[in-house]
């Protein structure tokens, strides 16, 4: 059994397929490859024995329905927030254009902002928090600051 090939062949005959199906459940193109990739990476993970076509075929379908079933209980878990929405929650309006600058800052940088200037931490502690150097706390909070200087001297 060739595996390597097997995948070629399964996403060339299936793909169109399980797109179709995952829109309709997720209705998000986004998520719809997400899971259509998901689908065939368990594919090759548990490299199944079908025994015709049509096992292999109700097999990826299942999967796909299982990891369309489980994004969208995520979704419900956990409820994404619209930018326009959280900035007009959490800031004055003199201060959104800096808060949509500090949420587009990726996360790594965005976390020891928030931690350091929202929360108050110190540098030490938030090493401890999040398991990493003080060293590391540092040259995020220098990057994120870098990134900020950046974005606003160019406005």
């Amino acid at each position: 059994m060739d595996i390597g090939n097997d995948i070629r062949q399964a996403v060339t005959k299936y793909s169109d397929m399980l797109y179709r199906i995952c829109i309709v459940i997720l209705c998000n193109e986004q998520d719809v490859q997400d899971a259509i990739q998901d689908t065939f990476c368990r594919y090759l993970e548990k490299a199944p024995d079908f025994h015709d076509e049509e096992h292999e075929k109700a097999w990826l379908i299942r999967v796909a329905t299982n990891i369309c079933r489980d994004m969208v209980r995520f979704r419900l878990r956990h409820p994404k927030v619209c930018i326009d929405d959280l900035e007009n929650c959490l800031a004055a309006p003199e201060h959104r254009e800096t808060l949509r600058e500090l949420l587009e800052l990726p996360v790594k940088q965005k976390t020891v902002i928030y931690l350091h200037y929202v929360e108050g931490y110190q540098i030490k502690e938030i090493a401890e928090i999040l398991g990493i150097t003080e060293g590391a706390v540092k040259m995020r909070l220098c990057r994120a600051r870098e990134q900020m200087r950046l974005t606003w001297g160019s406005g």
